[in-house]
């Protein structure tokens, strides 16, 4: 079976085609240019470097949030066009547990941090040792908080995420358990560890149609919260 997986739900930008045994080809980008002028280009060198057909696809993974906001619909528009147009399912992966696949074989527990801004992070926690294990499903909470529940589980954490380098003060502030940090090449979205996941989840049945696919927000988006505010003072 081969997977094409798109991740751009945060900062970096990651197409990768996979395969049941390998890898085909990977492009991921963390640079100061928006998905829209990132995710299209870097699909059309995947597909022209490896020659791919794209018929030859069974499905298209998708981190389906939470995350950006723009980035979530620019992958999620991305994915249900190219679903429509290849009549092939969607695998919607919840970008946290894309995240924490990165670091499969790890012991303890698995904490990807996404910044969610106004002092709120995106995370959940895993335990990625053998097979994924969610212990606390993908949430939007108060950093503070996240260290308090890593405290009350007692176990070693370790960290990634575009969160981390923003809010490691405080964590390591609050903490009173053995915490990690993800290196360099496994500690933010990679669409190879997003399809691989998708990949197991399809032949679990866990797929959808474009037309089904939704991003998960978890919360409302920073303009819907001012229309609110402005409405309340009218």
């Amino acid at each position: 079976m081969r997977i094409l997986a798109l991740d751009s739900s945060g900062l970096v930008a990651s197409v990768a085609v996979v395969e049941e045994e390998q890898t085909v080809a990977e492009y991921t980008v963390n640079y100061k240019k928006t998905h829209s002028q990132t995710l299209l280009p870097m699909l059309d060198e995947v597909v022209k470097m490896i020659e791919l057909d794209m018929d030859t696809i069974d499905a298209i993974a998708v981190a389906g949030g939470p995350g950006s906001f723009t980035g979530l619909r620019i992958g999620s528009a991305t994915a249900k066009g190219l679903g429509l147009a290849l009549d092939k399912p969607l695998i919607h992966v919840p970008t946290l547990e894309g995240m924490a696949y990165n670091l499969y074989g790890t012991p303890g527990i698995i904490c990807p941090v996404m910044d969610a801004r106004r002092n709120q992070v995106y995370t959940g926690l895993y335990r990625m040792e053998h097979k994924l294990e969610v212990l606390e499903d993908q949430m939007a909470v108060p950093v503070g908080e996240l260290a308090d529940r890593l405290n009350e589980a007692g176990e070693k954490v370790t960290f990634l995420g575009d969160g981390v380098p923003v809010y490691r003060g405080i964590l390591e502030e609050m903490l009173a358990v053995e915490h990690y940090y993800a290196p360099a090449h496994m500690n933010r979205q990679r669409a190879a560890a997003l399809g691989t996941l998708g990949l197991k989840y399809l032949t679990e049945g866990r797929s959808e149609t474009a037309a089904q696919h939704r991003p998960d927000y978890l919360r409302v988006s920073q303009a819907e919260r001012e229309r609110k505010e402005r409405l309340k003072e009218s």
